[in-house]
């Protein structure tokens, strides 16, 4: 299809300002098909998955088509969840930036009414909202629809599966005969396209034809592997290519809460979401994975709907996903923007034939891969290592520290290479001591199977005594007494605080440590020793940091437990 670019759209000047702005130049397939139809007042049914540019298609002809001096309702766009109508709303105003005067309110439930209602009486052109709160400020009359003249059904199919059907039949039911209706839905079941008979006008139908339903720049890879030994292959493969921030996908909330737990302890900065969790949590949850806090989201399919995080480096299938299309959503979420993104999927036995028919549906190619050894992962970090250097090498005048090193050189009986080895080792830190000493740790996942998956031996990688950080030692081998010591980083400046949970309310570690670094924003790196008792614990944190951590963590529960925090006497 022919590069269809914005500027060649004949949009307003603020609203091309906008976009260019946003970093968009060329309109993907679904913007390019559907805005000029959309301005042209036809009515559209579009159908296409999450990530293709759908909210742009139908927001930037509205806001062309929205009066900012008419202080009156004009659009209404019903959204599935919450976090989709946050985030249209959210775009929508980033579009309108240039336009003042346009206001944008997203109603939804979960959020105090009055709220939205103030909101509202202030006078506002475009509401976003869930179909259930959109029918209560209907029914409330805080929501005035006789001068709406554009209604949008956003992931319509979404609705359908919520049980939104007889919801979004009374509202367009309600609202102005002469309007323009826009439906956007990923599949078009039999419901659905009564809606489009009922309640639209000689629609045109935009398509994404199925092959540019997986964006391209995903590069996708699948593992063959025992069901014991996924935790341990994820492991793997977040330390050789380090994503800043990953998803997880698992079929069952079990397994979130699983696999949250397993990488919590081995020191990754992992949240889970799925429907148990309250709207405060999951707001919670979104907030800390947006800045960065949180670097590994683990959900279902249903809980991560409507979320969007434009800058995930990699999408794991923890688990091979039950519908073909829940596939396309989840390896959508990363690569958004132009960006390049890497997905990784994990086959238990016959799934690897499931994974088969994705890629046939997909028309895409899925590549098998080995599982990396340890030697792999110590190679990658030897090189970017070596690569830093280089870099200083090249920008930097290393002459003074060379003088140092010769003089060092003269008065001992060590070589130059001697010297340059032992500041490898320290570069790489202690995490990696022991995956370059041969024969102490498994080199395959044959021979992790037959240590045991926890890793049986005392220098286990990610067995009981060690995260993959090095930072905690059990002390069952140790101490004989349950006790927990994190590798100190220097102890000059750090305050020791006493937390009223331990062992006994099946409190990890990882826990604690995910805790303080998620609630106070501190580095998980600047945290002391871990000392875990049966009924406290004992954590010491930079002398700076200690007021924020203590205030930060007011309020917050671990493992269902109110914690107290004090500085320990």
């Amino acid at each position: 299809m022919e590069t269809v670019r914005f500027e060649d759209l004949e949009l307003d000047s603020r609203i091309l300002r906008a976009v260019t702005e946003m970093g968009f130049e060329a309109a993907t397939p679904i913007q390019a098909q559907a805005i000029p139809a959309q301005m042209e007042g036809r009515d559209i049914v579009g159908q296409a998955q999450t990530g293709t540019g759908k909210t742009a298609a139908f927001g930037i002809p509205l806001l062309q088509k929205v009066d900012p001096k008419e202080k009156k309702l004009q659009a209404m766009i019903l959204c599935p969840t919450r976090e989709l109508a946050i985030q249209v709303a959210e775009e929508l105003r980033r579009l309108a930036k240039y336009m003042h005067g346009v206001k944008v309110v997203p109603v939804y439930g979960g959020q105090d009414i009055s709220r939205q209602i103030r909101s509202l009486k202030d006078g506002v052109q475009i509401v976003v909202g869930t179909p259930g709160r959109v029918m209560d400020h209907m029914r409330r009359k805080t929501l005035r629809c006789d001068n709406v003249h554009t209604a949008i059904l956003d992931e319509a199919d979404e609705m359908l599966d919520m049980g939104f059907l007889e919801d979004m039949e009374t509202i367009l039911g309600e609202l102005p005969e002469e309007r323009q209706t826009l439906m956007f839905s990923a599949t078009m079941p039999m419901e659905i396209q009564r809606i489009a008979a009922n309640f639209q006008k000689n629609p045109v139908m935009v398509k994404v034809v199925q092959k540019e339903l997986t964006v391209p720049e995903v590069t996708q890879y699948y593992y063959e592997v025992r069901r014991d030994t996924k935790v341990e292959v994820m492991c793997r493969l977040l330390d050789l290519y380090s994503p800043k921030l990953s998803m997880a996908f698992c079929n069952t909330k079990k397994q979130v809460d699983d696999l949250v737990g397993e990488l919590q302890g081995r020191g990754y900065f992992a949240e889970g979401l799925h429907g148990d969790l309250k709207q405060m949590q999951r707001d919670q949850v979104m907030n800390r994975f947006r800045t960065g806090k949180t670097e590994i989201l683990v959900a279902t399919d249903v809980a991560a709907r409507g979320i969007d995080v434009g800058n995930v480096e990699a999408v794991f299938n923890y688990d091979i996903p039950q519908d073909d299309e829940y596939y396309v959503h989840r390896i959508g979420r990363t690569a958004r923007a132009g960006h390049s993104g890497i997905a990784f999927s994990f086959a238990v036995g016959r799934e690897v034939y499931k994974l088969r028919d994705i890629q046939r549906y997909c028309k895409t190619k899925i590549i098998p891969q080995p599982i990396p050894s340890l030697n792999d992962i110590t190679a990658i970090k030897v090189d970017k290592i070596m690569e830093q250097a280089e870099e200083l090498i090249r920008d930097t005048d290393l002459s003074d520290m060379i003088d140092m090193v010769e003089r060092k050189l003269l008065e001992g009986e060590y070589t130059s290479m001697d010297v340059a080895a032992a500041l490898l080792k320290m570069s790489m830190g202690e995490e990696n001591e022991d995956i370059s000493d041969s024969g102490v740790l498994p080199r395959s996942l044959d021979d992790l199977d037959r240590r045991g998956a926890r890793g049986g031996d005392r220098y286990g990688r990610y067995g009981h005594n060690e995260d993959r950080y090095g930072r905690y030692s059990h002390g069952d081998d140790r101490y004989g007494r349950g006790h927990y010591e994190r590798r100190r980083e220097g102890a000059d400046g750090m305050v020791r605080l006493f937390i009223n949970i331990g062992k006994d309310q099946n409190v990890k570690p990882g826990d604690i440590l995910g805790a303080i670094a998620g609630e106070s924003g501190i580095s998980g790196r600047l945290v002391g020793s871990i000392d875990m008792f049966d009924a406290y614990t004992f954590v010491d944190v930079p002398q700076e940091s200690a007021r924020l951590v203590m205030k930060a963590m007011k309020n917050v529960k671990i493992k269902g437990k109110s914690v107290r925090m004090e500085v320990a006497h």
